[in-house]
């Protein structure tokens, strides 16, 4: 399976900056909820909750609610403005992975699908996540591995360009995860992505830019999907 993606990953991948623009332009057009601010963010109530988009429909199983929430980002720096989601498994999965989606990864075979861009106060700082419904743990477990082997499949990249560092494992009591850091083409830390799993539902999470100089950020930003995975 990875023979074939391999080469069309590396014919399709292109920049950081204009895989979360892709990412971002493919939940816009195949949006299904909707953009909504994030809570506080140019809004009349201020104090509303981190699951206020997760009040939107959702497909039987899966929904945005299993999706990471602003009250996740605080805590890593990171000021959420505004959310899109979609539940139709259609948003690019990562840079690494050119314009494969999740849809595509599971050949349609999944139960179900939710995905979300943020957007934050910091300049050229996003988020994408894309998770999905395996029905069975085994399922998951292995969609999970692949998703892995797609991200270790930008380790190792030509000096000058962009890179995932070395992974991460962690296990909280909702599921598990590994998380890579990213850096920039000039060794500066940029981001990073993160494979969780949680019983049959598994993702991918992957971060555009830099909260902190600590790429450990990445680690809280796992946990919590995972948590939220969880349902």
């Amino acid at each position: 399976m990875f023979d074939n993606q391999a080469a069309r990953r590396k014919s399709a991948r292109r920049g950081r900056t204009a895989g979360t623009v892709a990412c971002v332009g493919a939940a816009l057009i195949a949006v299904g909820i909707g953009a909504l601010p994030a809570a506080g963010a140019e809004t009349s109530s201020a104090s509303r909750s981190a699951t206020a988009f997760a009040a939107a429909a959702a497909e039987p199983g899966l929904g945005s609610a299993a999706l990471m929430q602003s009250d996740d980002f605080f805590q890593q720096g990171l000021a959420p403005v505004r959310a899109t989601v979609d539940l139709t498994g259609k948003q690019a999965l990562s840079a690494c992975s050119g314009e494969e989606t999740m849809r595509e990864l599971t050949k349609g075979k999944a139960a179900a699908y939710a995905d979300v861009t943020w957007t934050f106060d910091t300049k050229g700082t996003s988020l994408t996540e894309s998770v999905a419904d395996g029905t069975t743990g085994a399922s998951a477990a292995s969609y999970a591995k692949q998703l892995d082997k797609l991200v270790r499949g930008c380790q190792d990249e030509p000096r000058g360009h962009w890179y995932y560092g070395k992974g991460h494992t962690i296990t909280v009591k909702a599921g598990e995860g590994s998380w890579y850091p990213a850096f920039s083409g000039d060794g500066k830390v940029a981001g990073g992505v993160a494979v969780i799993r949680s019983g049959h539902r598994f993702g991918i999470v992957e971060l555009t830019g830099q909260p902190s100089d600590d790429p450990g950020y990445m680690e809280g930003i796992t946990a919590g999907a995972v948590n939220r995975l969880a349902g």
